[in-house]
């Protein structure tokens, strides 16, 4: 390619011949007038000749386009017409203007036009086509599938204000049926565990447990040799499963039933068999298949077991989960974790701990009692903290009083927290529900302790995680952890009473989610100089809201299935304590079950309370809403939604849960 261009450097054009015959022809003249004239005759010939020549191309050239041009217009006219593909013209509003016999034939109708295009094809919307730009959309007719590609074209560039859509329909079913066959054939992966295998042996007479293992082996190979699935027990309580994509759309559709038919096994054993199931699918390779299992595996096992949690690449579904967590009767794991937040807390330069936002008694009681555990260590600590409320003002008055706590801001914590700092935080595992978001991303070392059914976000960095959805309240856990932390522990008694008061309020005084390590935990506090009385104190409420607590209450009326829902009148304060506190009132109306509180938390938030008895899981509804909890007390924030919007919304998701339950 260079030797060429080289070469055309060399090769003359017209013009320059022309100059140097001019030049010569000048040379001449100087000598010899005459030749010198006849020379520029000559000359002048050669130059007309040069531009006749040049315009006469350029008229063959134009009459060659413009036939050119007829006749790529007779080919695109006919090519239109004529298209295999299906072609059809419609106006802004779907109306068909114009269509070819080949999309006729497709749609099995000759007469459409002026018809609307959305009328006669089931699920097409145009509007829909057109937000895609360049990208196609499948529409299905009949057996067969269709992508729909489309222009909009100007026909008036006048006033540019008339436009059609041309859209053109290409047959991709043998596309569709090999891509379906491809996806129906990728493996998923199951992960079983037996969440009480060995408290369940243990409470089972030693005759009976080889009945009980093998009826769990038994039934669960049934289940899976329906789906033809491979499995493979690899431990005493714990399960792998391979199967197709095809046979795991069957189980999710029959809501995982193996949770139902392992929880009727009886054959000598005194507590239920449970199971928690993760399930990985669509992953890219068998590596990232694994990963989603064991990351749905470690979600079921945090809620509670007793679920089935399927993940995708981009979606969670949650399938059980209605019964309460078994309490683990050991505290093995409590001193494990103890010993290893004593090491954490020792390596750190100092340790920051926080809550949720608009703490409650128990973020806040957790929050004082590890502090405690970290001043024990001789290390710096700090609690965020933005705001207080009035579920919590007068144990937060209380503790500011005595002085000896760091209490600081969102703001203010930046400024000390560095790569070398502990953060520990209580009571939530949801990383935008913390009280400084940012702390997380900073830290190196986190700590989590919480007691809440673990939903789709979380704090995936935590170093120590210490979830008990068994557990009755943050409290409990820092309690137990506090006992193992060193041989003689020493806490203050308004540290004691702040814990006592955090398990109170959340077993509503140990009427709910009550076990035996409740008790255990609120005995090691009493002997540690918590006052009942004082506890007691810390809820008092004023007169103001007293009176709209029992207004709430009044108001309330009975939805159906034995739920009570009410509406909080927007000109109250402390709408989320007020809130709280209803619902609670509402289950001790008889027939009561559960009940649902709704209020303004601002303008544009709205805060739902669910309360139950044991019966529905409140927190399986409002999780639905975006909120969470546990199967007794759970809560949600809608924003940017009208009160009957939420209501409208609250009612699908009672509905929903319920139909849940009746398939399964």
């Amino acid at each position: 390619m260079k030797n060429n261009r080289f070469m055309k450097m060399w090769i003359p054009d017209t013009k320059f011949h022309l100059w140097i015959m001019a030049l010569f022809v000048g040379i001449i003249a100087y000598y010899n007038r005459v030749i010198g004239a006849m020379g520029l005759f000559v000359l002048a010939y050669f130059v007309y000749y040069k531009f006749k020549i040049q315009y006469d191309r350029k008229e063959m050239w134009k009459n060659y386009v413009k036939d050119l041009s007829s006749d790529m217009d007779s080919v695109t006219r006919h090519a239109v017409l004529n298209s295999p593909m299906p072609l059809v013209v419609v106006e802004v509003d779907g109306n068909v203007s114009w269509y070819n016999k080949n999309f006729s034939e497709m749609v099995e109708n000759e007469d459409l036009l002026e018809q609307n295009i959305e009328d006669f094809i089931t699920g097409f919307k145009l509007d829909h086509i057109l937000k895609k730009k360049d990208e196609s959309s499948e529409i299905m007719i009949k057996d067969k599938v269709y992508q729909v590609f489309h222009s909009v074209i100007n026909i008036d560039k006048e006033h540019d204000d008339k436009y059609i859509i041309m859209l053109y329909w290409i047959d991709s079913t043998n596309y569709y049926n090999l891509k379906l066959a491809y996806n129906n054939e990728k493996p998923s992966m199951l992960l079983i565990e037996v969440d009480n295998y060995d408290d369940v042996l243990k409470e089972t007479e030693e005759a009976n447990r080889p009945l009980v293992i093998a009826e769990i082996d038994r039934r669960i190979g049934l289940w899976t040799s329906r789906m033809n699935a491979i499995i493979k027990k690899y431990q005493k309580d714990k399960y792998v499963v391979f199967l197709e994509n095809r046979n795991m759309e069957l189980m999710e559709s029959k809501k995982f039933i193996i949770l139902d038919e392992i929880r009727e096994i009886e054959v000598g054993n005194k507590i239920p068999v449970t199971l928690s199931i993760g399930v990985g699918v669509n992953g890219k390779t068998l590596a990232q298949l694994d990963e989603y299992a064991r990351a749905a595996m470690d979600l079921a096992l945090g809620r509670g077991g007793d679920q089935a949690v399927v993940k995708k690449s981009d979606n969670i579904g949650f399938y059980g989960g209605k019964t309460k967590a078994v309490e683990k009767s050991n505290k093995v794991r409590a001193r494990v974790i103890a010993h290893a937040l004593r090491q954490l807390i020792d390596e750190s330069r100092n340790v920051i701990i926080m809550g949720h936002k608009y703490p409650d008694m128990d973020s806040l009681g957790a929050a004082i009692g590890v502090y405690r555990a970290v001043k024990n260590r001789n290390k710096d600590a700090y609690i965020v903290f933005n705001q207080s409320n009035a579920g919590i003002k007068n144990l937060y008055e209380e503790v500011k009083k005595t002085g000896a706590y760091r209490f600081v801001t969102s703001d203010e914590v930046l400024s000390v927290v560095t790569k070398e700092t502990l953060v520990v935080v209580v009571d939530t595992h949801i990383p935008n529900l913390t009280q400084c978001p940012e702390v997380l991303h900073i830290a190196d070392k986190i700590v989590l302790i919480d007691h809440h059914r673990r939903g789709a976000e979380f704090i995936e960095n935590a170093v120590l995680t210490y979830m008990q959805t068994y557990a009755s309240s943050a409290c409990e856990l820092v309690t137990e952890i506090l006992q193992y932390m060193e041989e003689k522990i020493k806490i203050e008694k308004i540290e004691a009473e702040a814990l006592l008061a955090g398990i109170t309020v959340d077993t509503k005084n140990f009427s709910f989610k009550t076990g035996v390590r409740t008790f255990e935990a609120a005995s090691w506090l009493r002997r540690a100089g918590a006052d009942t009385t004082n506890v007691r104190q810390l809820f008092q409420d004023d007169l103001e809201t007293f009176v709209a607590r029992a207004e709430v209450v009044k108001n309330a009326r009975d939805i159906g299935r034995n739920i009570a829902l009410s509406i909080c009148p927007s000109d109250i304060e402390n709408t989320p304590l007020v809130a709280a506190q209803a619902a609670d009132e509402l289950l001790n109306i008889r027939g009561i079950v559960a009940s649902f509180v709704l209020g303004f938390r601002s303008e544009k938030e709205i805060i739902v309370s669910g309360r139950s008895l044991g019966d529905i899981n409140v927190q399986v509804i409002l999780e639905k809403l975006g909120g969470g909890g546990h199967l007794t007390v759970a809560g949600a924030q809608l924003n940017d939604i009208s009160m009957e919007e939420t209501i409208k919304k609250l009612e699908q998701s009672i509905d929903e849960y319920f139909e849940d339950g009746e398939e399964e």
